[in-house]
C-alpha cells in the first residue's frame, strides 16, 4: 500500500506524468500520458488530472477535437495495481478509500468497515461518475479520439471504447488482465455493444487479449495503420474532424449519441458493474492454483505472479509480449 495522500497530493505528484495541451488554431487539445517507467499506468492522482482535463475540454470554446494518446511504446497496461495493494480483498488497519473519492484524510470521515459491502462498493460505484477518470468520455459532448499501440489494457482499455474513434497501430493488443484476476471491468457494457457478444465472451471468459486485426473485425477500430504511420493517421483523423461542421453542430451530434447510447443503457451497465464489483471478497476461489486481487497471491511479487500464471495459457493467447513471442 503506497503511503496515503490527499487528493491535493495525489494531482500534484501526478502533473509530471500526463499533460494537456491545445491548438488553438485547429481547436485540437491533447491529452498525453507519459509515465513510461510503469507502462504508463495511471495513478489515482492521474485518473483525477484526466477528469478535469476531458472536463475542461468539454467547456473550452477552444476545443473541438480531444485526442488521447500516450508517448513510448504503449498506450498504457491498466491501472496501477500497487497503489492500492491488496486493499479490494485483505485491507489493514486504517486503510481506505476515501482519496479516489476526493476527501481528505483530515476530514471527518468515517469509512465502511472491511467485510461491509459499502466497503468496497463506494469504491467501484464512484467509478462509474465522469469525475473519477474512468468514464469521462461517455460524458464528452466533442469528439474524442483514442491513439493506440502496443498495450492497450484495463482501464487504457476503457478509454479506447468510450471514444469516438479509435486510430490503432498494428501491433496493439486489446483487452483486461482483470478478467483473469477479477473476473469483471468498469466498462463491460461499452465492450459488449461495441465487440458484439460472441467475441466480448470469448475475451471476458478467456481473459485472452485480442490483436488489432481481430478488433478491426469486431468494428471496434476506425483504422489500423503500422506503427510509423499511426501519429499521422491520427493528425489526419483530428484535422478532417476540425474541419467539419462548428462546434455547436458537434455539441448538438454528441448529444443525439449520448441520449441512443443511455436509451441502450450505458450509464445502467456501468451502475451494474459497479454493483458487481463491489461484491469481489465474496468471490471464493474454487481451486488452490486460482490468482485474485488479494490475498497471498502476491506475495512473491505481483510480476512474478502474472508471469507464471500468464503462462499457463497457450503462447497466443498471453498477455506479455514476450510470452506470446515464446515457443514451446
Amino acid at each position: 500500500m503506497a503511503e496515503m495522500k490527499s487528493p491535493r497530493e495525489h494531482r500534484e505528484d501526478a502533473l509530471p506524468f500526463i499533460r494537456y495541451e491545445k491548438d488553438r488554431e485547429r481547436r485540437i487539445a491533447t491529452i498525453t500520458f507519459d509515465r513510461q517507467d510503469r507502462g504508463n499506468a495511471p495513478t489515482i492522482g492521474m485518473r483525477m488530472l484526466y477528469g478535469d482535463y476531458v472536463h475542461r475540454a468539454n467547456v473550452d470554446d477552444e476545443v473541438k477535437v480531444l485526442v488521447i494518446r500516450s508517448e513510448g511504446a504503449d498506450f498504457g497496461t491498466g491501472a496501477d495495481i500497487d497503489e492500492h495493494g491488496d486493499m479490494y480483498l485483505n485491507p489493514k488497519e486504517g486503510e481506505s478509500f476515501l482519496p479516489d473519492l476526493e476527501i481528505g484524510l483530515d476530514e471527518d470521515v468515517a469509512w465502511p468497515p472491511a467485510g461491509s459491502f459499502r466497503h468496497l462498493h463506494n469504491l467501484t460505484d464512484h467509478y462509474i461518475k465522469a469525475g473519477a477518470g474512468v468514464r469521462p468520455l461517455q460524458e464528452f459532448k466533442k469528439i474524442s479520439i483514442v491513439e493506440a499501440k502496443g498495450y492497450c489494457y484495463g482501464w487504457h482499455f476503457y478509454q479506447c471504447g468510450d471514444a469516438d474513434l479509435l486510430i490503432a497501430s498494428d501491433d496493439a493488443l486489446f483487452g483486461h488482465p482483470a478478467f483473469r484476476y477479477a473476473g469483471w471491468g468498469p466498462r463491460m457494457w461499452t465492450w459488449l455493444e461495441t465487440m458484439g457478444y460472441r467475441k466480448f465472451s470469448e475475451m471476458l471468459f478467456t481473459g485472452r487479449p485480442f490483436t488489432a486485426a481481430e478488433m478491426d473485425q469486431t468494428g471496434f477500430i476506425n483504422s489500423v495503420v503500422p506503427r510509423d504511420r499511426l501519429e499521422a493517421e491520427v493528425d489526419k483523423y483530428a484535422d478532417a474532424c476540425s474541419r467539419s461542421r462548428p462546434v455547436d453542430v458537434v455539441v448538438a451530434q454528441k448529444t443525439f449519441l449520448e441520449t441512443y447510447k443511455q436509451y441502450r443503457g450505458e450509464y445502467l451497465g456501468s451502475k451494474l458493474t459497479g454493483w458487481l464489483e463491489g461484491m469481489l471478497p465474496m468471490m471464493k476461489p474454487d481451486r488452490e492454483t486460482a490468482v485474485d486481487l488479494g490475498g497471498d497471491a502476491f506475495d512473491g511479487g505481483i510480476a512474478k505472479a502474472v508471469k507464471n500464471n500468464d503462462r499457463s495459457y497457450p503462447p497466443e493467447w498471453r498477455l506479455s509480449r514476450k510470452g506470446r513471442e515464446a515457443k514451446e
